[in-house]
């Protein structure tokens, strides 16, 4: 159980350190929101995940070349509607507001609607976490249980860490607070032209 446990949580914080289109969008919110609103977010995986997990397993790890590339062409427009908002809520920045209190439903739900376009999420279970879980559910479902939860453990602590030290960062005042929003931009913007690339064809895999 120790090694699925590892496996696991190895693969949660490597999947999770990789910059990416929810890493992007947490940026911007932190930036535009403070932490406290964009802490929940941390969840998303959490509640994307189990409709990816359940279709993966159905289709036995397989997914059809077409269903990654129609993924790919809605991915990248709902990046790119998130780079633009981000956008005008960096032209639109207040200098003096400061971040408002509370948690915030509406970034989890948002943050849950960027991972479930993403198409990194269905092939780390269709072609790592997936088998990874079979296999070990085979010898022991113990083990299959304790792989699972390590990995979302670790992918929750370590978005949480990242939505933490994103908000430490913005005690450097508001004109940095305005850099990460435009960076996040950017971020988003780029991401979402390589999602729209890669489904025409322009990026070879």
């Amino acid at each position: 159980m120790l090694e699925s446990a590892l496996i696991g949580g190895g693969f949660a914080f490597a999947a999770a350190a990789q910059p990416g289109p929810l890493q992007a969008f947490l940026l911007a919110r932190v930036a535009s929101d403070g932490w406290r609103r964009s802490l929940p977010a941390a969840l998303a995986p959490v509640i994307s995940d189990l409709p990816i997990a359940t279709a993966i397993l159905l289709l036995l790890h397989s997914l059809p070349g077409g269903f990654v590339t129609g993924l790919r062409v809605i991915g990248g427009c709902v990046f790119l509607a998130f780079a633009v908002r981000a956008w005008h809520e960096w032209r639109r920045f207040d200098a003096v507001a400061e971040p408002p209190e509370g948690s915030s439903p509406r970034t989890l739900i948002e943050a849950v609607a960027v991972n479930l376009v993403n198409p990194g999420p269905y092939l780390g279970w269709s072609l790592i976490l997936g088998p990874l879980a079979l296999e070990a559910w085979r010898s022991s479902p113990a083990s299959a249980v304790v792989l699972v939860t390590s990995f979302y453990l670790v992918m929750v602590l370590s978005l949480a860490g990242f939505i933490l030290l994103a908000g430490t960062t913005t005690r450097f005042g508001p004109r940095f607070r305005r850099s990460l929003l435009l960076a996040s931009a950017i971020a988003l913007a780029v991401i979402a032209v390589a999602s729209l690339w890669s489904a025409t064809g322009g990026v070879i895999d």
